[in-house]
């Protein structure tokens, strides 16, 4: 099954089957990050069973509803997956994303970015989504010194957060 969703999702992004480097990050986040209810060790298996070991990518992963996370979160975000790899790839990361976020089930609507996030140096993309039942996300793109990331965070729903422009 993590197989066929992996194929799947380098069909989308146009990538090979055995990708390496950008397109296989693509790819990997595209099949798994939009996906809830895994565990940070069962979205790191699941990249790995589809794009090899080790991961030809950089992955931060946690899920605050799923289980406990040490580090100190930003504020408002329940849940991030975020990828980086070598190299400016941010054209093809935000093709890759729009792609996957228009293919049904399609990821949200287009919102004011929530006031939880701002657009960072090296941004090319960020944007928030209004996902069922009121939740939003937020996804962005863009380069961190050397590295293109694509990430998506989900919001904790109980959070009355305002928007920007209203």
């Amino acid at each position: 099954m993590r197989r066929i969703a992996f194929l799947v999702a380098t069909l989308l992004t146009g990538s090979p089957a055995l990708a390496f480097g950008q397109d296989a990050a693509i790819a990997a986040f595209n099949a798994w990050c939009f996906k809830a209810g895994q565990t940070e060790s069962e979205i790191r298996a699941n990249m790995t069973s589809s794009a090899g070991t080790p991961l030809p990518f950089d992955l931060v992963f946690w899920d605050v509803s799923l289980e406990p996370v040490a580090a100190k979160l930003p504020r408002g975000v329940e849940r991030r997956c975020d990828v980086s790899f070598e190299g400016n790839h941010t054209a093809k990361a935000v093709a890759g994303l729009r792609k996957q976020m228009a293919t049904k089930p399609v990821f949200g609507t287009a919102i004011p970015l929530p006031d939880t996030h701002q657009p960072l140096p090296g941004t090319v993309l960020i944007e928030g989504r209004e996902l069922l039942q009121g939740r939003v996300a937020v996804v962005h793109v863009g380069m961190r010194d050397t590295k293109t990331f694509i990430a998506v965070d989900r919001l904790f729903d109980s959070l009355g957060l305002t928007q920007k422009g209203e």
